[in-house]
């Protein structure tokens, strides 16, 4: 799946979301292009990351990285308009929205110093 990065009437740069996106099921990664740069993303990264209100609680009653079955797959990724990806997980897990500046962070390292530790514990751990 890929990308038109042209700007949309009225804004003056192009907008922050990758050029290409894969997933790759057998590798179990999600596969995301900007600006030249490449990114593999884990799926159990990427659950751990979820920001959705039930794992933002859990991540806050637990003071840790979120719990995540060694088995759960990324079964799908839809774009949401120009605000990110929406992922679909087989735990049934599928409410959070995943903005595109949240998951570039993810790929390449926090850009904001906002993020705190417990959102980023979990990224570079497999």
């Amino acid at each position: 799946m890929s990308f038109d990065r042209s700007p949309i009437e009225g804004q003056a740069a192009a907008p922050a979301w990758p050029s290409a996106i894969r997933l790759d099921r057998s590798a179990g990664m999600l596969e995301l292009d900007w600006d030249g740069r490449s990114a593999a993303l884990s799926q159990r990264v990427l659950r751990r990351s979820c920001r959705c209100s039930e794992c933002e609680s859990r991540r806050r009653r637990l003071g840790d990285v979120l719990p995540v079955a060694a088995d759960v797959m990324l079964e799908k990724a839809e774009p949401v308009g120009i605000a990110g990806l929406q992922l679909f997980f087989s735990d049934g897990h599928s409410r959070g929205i995943y903005p595109w500046a949240y998951l570039r962070q993810i790929a390449f390292g926090p850009a904001v110093e906002e993020l705190g530790e417990a959102l980023t514990k979990g990224w570079r751990d497999e």
